[in-house]
């Protein structure tokens, strides 16, 4: 009997033990579902704020497209997407862990400023308002380069979305149309030269050259009182082909190496008010990369420009202060600097006046 008794005694020992033991394994499972970190949790994306990569600790309220941020929150972990406005992060550019995602804002955006950020993970999705903005707008060209009252100009250049003002100065114009990369404005009534002002929510830019010629020495012609005194050179001042404006441009073949398109006034004018000497030049066939030096009156302050790429007008405005702050203008020299013989073409030479 007392043997029977032990025994029963034992068996209910071990159904004892083997109950505890089931009901420690059970609590350990479930802690194994959900942890409250790391890959295996469960739990929906959370973003608390965004930083900067320099400054880790102090939340940012904007950032400007092409920037590496970091994203704060919880349960991040799992994270497959990273969007701003709908446009996706690259995939090598972005790495997260449970409390944060380090990733590079895309370089272009469809919003100028109001850019969400949306972090998708296994988990599920969540988004955030945060202003991402684009960058200041960049003025590339504008054409025609002068024109009257009325005229409709073509800018481009990039970062134009959300643009809110466009002036001549101080001269409000009127937007005729509106891209990323393009803007048309009609020219303002009484404004016949004056430097371009873009505004965006970014920010204000002035063009690096200003539109429109105070005085003009020439277009399509030579101004009155002005001739042709070049040397190893030939210019042709009614050229035909690769005009900038209108029906005439320069075709000059520089003949030797060191020769010289000049051009001179019969009687020097005055440059008070004036600050700037201003031209286009359309780079010819074999010209790319070569120089040109640009002297006023003779004198020894000069400047060398380099050419433009072969079938490229571009806008030149050399400060008088660069060349030697002359007090009168009796002739313009475009001197070849490079040892070469080319072609070049001119267009628009004058001057500018605030």
């Amino acid at each position: 009997m007392k043997n029977i008794l032990q025994l029963n005694t034992n068996k209910l020992l071990m159904v004892s033990m083997v109950f505890v033991i089931l009901q420690l394994f059970s609590a350990c499972k479930k802690e194994t579902v959900a942890p409250t970190d790391g890959v295996n949790n469960v739990n929906a994306p959370v973003i608390l704020d965004v930083t900067t990569l320099v400054n880790r600790s102090t939340p940012i309220a904007s950032a400007t497209y092409g920037d590496w941020v970091i994203i704060r929150g919880m349960n991040l972990a799992t994270t497959n997407k990273v969007e701003f406005s709908d446009i996706a992060a690259s995939d090598s550019l972005m790495y997260a862990n449970d409390s944060s995602i380090t990733v590079k804002i895309p370089s272009n955006l469809p919003n100028p400023a109001e850019n969400p950020i949306k972090v998708t993970t296994k988990n599920g999705s969540t988004t955030f308002n945060f202003q991402i903005l684009q960058p200041p707008p960049v003025i590339s060209f504008f054409t025609p380069v002068a024109g009257p009252s009325g005229t409709n100009v073509t800018i481009t250049g990039d970062y134009f979305l959300g643009v809110s003002s466009v002036k001549f100065n101080t001269t409000e114009a009127v937007i005729v149309s509106k891209t990323k990369t393009e803007l048309v404005v009609t020219l303002p009534t009484g404004v016949s030269s004056a430097y371009i002002f873009i505004t965006t929510p970014s920010g204000t830019v002035k063009s690096s050259v200003s539109f429109g010629l105070s005085y003009t020495i020439y277009d399509d012609a030579l101004a009155t009182g002005w001739s042709n005194t070049s040397y190893s050179a030939v210019p042709v001042f009614n050229n035909t082909v690769n005009v900038l404006r209108g029906t005439n441009s320069i075709k000059n073949n520089y003949s030797a190496a060191w020769g010289g398109f000049r051009i001179k006034q019969a009687t020097a004018s005055s440059l008070t008010g004036f600050t700037a000497l201003k031209f286009s030049i359309f780079g010819g066939t074999n010209s790319s990369g070569f120089k040109v030096r640009i002297i006023i009156n003779g004198g020894t302050t000069t400047q060398t420009l380099t050419l433009p790429a072969a079938g490229t007008w571009t806008q030149y405005e050399i400060p008088f202060a660069s060349l030697g702050n002359p007090t009168t203008l009796s002739t313009i020299e475009f001197k070849e600097y490079s040892g070469k013989i080319f072609e070049v073409y001119f267009d628009d030479i004058g001057l500018y006046k605030p």
